[in-house]
């Protein structure tokens, strides 16, 4: 009879226990575990680099921007939508404002004069056409905020709900530095799901 003597490796390996040899280092190992997780590291720094500095989510919360946008509406918010370019009239953007974000339309640019008079938009004494649905303007002229134009690097916002949104209106001009960055893609309720104008 012929015994077949088992060395301590070849038993661990048949029963499923990793094996390391005596030769490897911790260094080895390291190298194993980084080269595993490595991937995945890298992923989830990449998505938080993005989420920063690049797109986030931003919730609607009340109804200021009835009816474009809704409450509990979840948009992507473009943080690099103004690196290159220049702010534009009617652009949806958010604003940081006392520690939280607002949702806000872009009405008046720098230098601009504003007035609302029978729900329509004078932009320096001439009447511009708003191309999007929003609830009727009271009449409302700027040098109620003490000026008589838009303030450099400034912006005068308005929600689209006009009878039902803080805004310029009340809170005063923003400044550049507050403006987040563009949002127009609603991606949550899926029933909503598309850009709004």
């Amino acid at each position: 009879m012929v015994l077949t003597v088992l060395k301590k490796e070849d038993k661990n390996r048949k029963e499923g226990f990793p094996i390391f040899c005596y030769g490897d280092t911790m260094s080895d190992k390291m190298k194993k575990i980084l080269k595993e997780y490595l991937p995945y590291v890298l992923i989830l720094v990449i998505v938080i680099i993005i989420k920063m500095y690049v797109v986030t989510p931003a919730m609607v919360e009340g109804s200021s921007m009835d009816p474009t946008l809704k409450d509990g509406d979840v948009m992507i918010l473009n943080r690099l939508a103004y690196k290159n370019k220049e702010i534009k009239r009617f652009d949806i953007v958010v604003i940081h404002d006392h520690d939280t974000n607002i949702i806000k339309r872009v009405i008046g640019l720098p230098g601009e004069r504003v007035e609302f008079k029978n729900n329509k938009l004078y932009i320096n004494g001439k009447i511009v056409k708003e191309s999007f649905n929003h609830a009727e303007t009271e009449d409302f002229n700027i040098k109620e905020l003490g000026s008589t134009k838009v303030p450099k690097d400034s912006y005068f916002v308005v929600g689209d709900n006009r009878v039902n949104s803080l805004d310029s209106r009340s809170i005063g001009f923003i400044p550049k530095k507050e403006i987040k960055g563009k949002t127009s893609l609603t991606i949550i309720p899926f029933n909503r799901f598309g850009t709004k104008k």
